[in-house]
């Protein structure tokens, strides 16, 4: 079922909507740390297990600077496209790191050959949403909040789970629900 939705446009399409409209909402803001109005600093991503079919606007990377001299601050927004400075989409980081939990060895090394990636990438993905991942800030404060706590060993699968609604829903609630370690000064920590 999640893998219909990585070959899948209108979920693409769909995912940079959403950026575009937490952008909005940044640039909205001003800048946080003078209250300078911000200008568009976007840049280019070369992301992997991206769909060929995609424009370019789906490389771009949503980020905005300060007009103020002396300040100049860079504000950068959650993504839902994109998960800290990892080079693989978020969904890719995601999915195949979850199917690792109920997935077969042929099954995994189909899809990793598909999208192109290395299986030993796939293990550092692993590793880092079992050792790293469960260490930031942001987790400390977020599972404590979830009841019954997260299994910890069975991330992101567990946490996916925890979401409501068709594979889709489930995606994007919880790529949203990543949002705080996505962007701006929380990537310092990623």
């Amino acid at each position: 079922m999640y893998q219909a939705l990585l070959a899948d446009a209108k979920f693409h399409e769909q995912l940079l909507a959403f950026d575009r409209d937490l952008a909005a909402r940044c640039r909205a803001a001003d800048c946080p740390d003078c209250g300078g109005a911000l200008h568009s600093a976007n840049y280019r991503r070369k992301p992997r297990g991206r769909l060929a079919g995609l424009g370019e606007e789906h490389d771009r990377r949503f980020s905005f600077c300060c007009s103020v001299d002396g300040c100049r601050d860079r504000s950068t927004p959650p993504s839902l496209r994109f998960l800290g400075r990892k080079v693989y989409l978020a969904v890719i980081v995601t999915l195949i790191a979850a199917m690792l939990n109920g997935v077969t060895e042929r099954r995994l090394g189909k899809l990793a050959a598909t999208i192109g990636v290395d299986r030993r990438t796939v293990a550092r993905w692993r590793g880092w949403w079992l050792e790293n991942f469960t260490l930031t800030p942001f987790w400390r404060a977020a599972s404590a909040s979830l009841m019954p706590p997260v299994e910890a060993s069975r991330l992101p699968a567990a946490l996916l789970e925890r979401f409501a609604g068709d594979a889709g829903e489930q995606l994007i609630a919880f790529l949203s629900f990543l949002g705080p370690i996505t962007g701006g000064a929380s990537m310092l920590a990623f």
